[in-house]
């Protein structure tokens, strides 16, 4: 029954889309020729964070900078466990500027940043699961990377390999639905297809009671997606998905991102997470 979850408040950091376009091409759902209606993805936006605070988050907010367009999609400039910050170190060039504005908001919050050696795309393909880090390679972030953040955090990073371009980061493929300690491992949802044989059996351990996606639930962008341990907040395309974790318990908070979807983002990819 939905009142056996219970959600845990977060603080999420974010950065407001004025900037936001399609102007390059680094995944396969970005189209230069693309137009993005600019005021509608403010719109779109703005309804993620009054959900966050509506279900009881705390927001705190990057001031966007020109000639970042993606600068929107916060989870991409670090990975938080512990109050640490594992920085940013973008694969593509037109993004590597936005780690600078990222790491001085977290330095002038009071943390330390340490900036990783080798390519880290933050959450997009680091994923605190409480117990482990699982972590996405094969198209973005390095395994060298993995390595860095173990070191980093003191906590066993897992490394998964991606295989479909698509889903391109490990936060296109995966989200955690509640988080797992020393005694309890957690759950997930993820696409199977996603993933190497070998990640997928890795997986297939590790969370034996996961929620499976389809690929129909994944390319309307369901596994992009948000949870508080009872709340999830989830691309309304992805009905089918919904409906499933509504099944098991959760309740289901659809919030529209479609504008951000032209430039391969979601709503988990606008959203960091700092784990105190």
């Amino acid at each position: 029954m939905p009142d056996s979850r219970v959600p845990r408040l977060r603080r999420f950091l974010v950065c407001e889309p004025r900037h936001f376009a399609v102007q390059y091409a680094i995944n396969p759902w970005m189209h230069p020729d693309t137009r993005v209606d600019v005021d509608l993805a403010q719109e779109q936006w703005q309804a993620l964070i009054d959900a966050y605070r509506t279900h009881g988050h705390t927001v705190d907010s990057v001031e966007p900078v020109p000639g970042l367009p993606d600068m929107v999609f916060a989870a991409n400039s670090a990975v938080v466990v512990g109050g640490r910050v594992f920085g940013s170190l973008f694969h593509a060039p037109e993004r590597r500027p936005e780690s600078g504005h990222y790491d001085l908001w977290f330095k002038k919050a009071g943390y330390e940043v340490h900036r990783p050696g080798s390519v880290s795309e933050g959450e997009g393909d680091l994923v605190p699961t409480g117990r482990y880090v699982l972590a996405g390679t094969g198209f973005r972030t390095t395994r060298e990377a993995h390595r860095e953040a173990q070191e980093f955090f003191g906590v066993p990073v897992i490394s998964l390999t991606l295989v479909d371009p698509y889903f391109y980061h490990l936060d296109t493929a995966l989200f955690v639905l509640d988080d797992g300690d020393d005694t309890h491992g957690g759950n997930i949802v993820y696409y199977p297809e996603a993933f190497s044989p070998g990640s997928r059996a890795v997986l297939e351990r590790l969370y034996p009671d996961a929620v499976l996606a389809t690929r129909e639930d994944a390319m309307a962008w369901g596994l992009n997606s948000l949870s508080d341990g009872r709340h999830v907040f989830i691309a309304p395309q992805a009905e089918a998905l919904a409906s499933r974790l509504a099944d098991h318990g959760y309740v289901p908070v659809p919030v529209d991102l479609s504008e951000f979807h032209k430039a391969g983002g979601g709503i988990k990819c606008c959203t960091q997470e700092i784990r105190s």
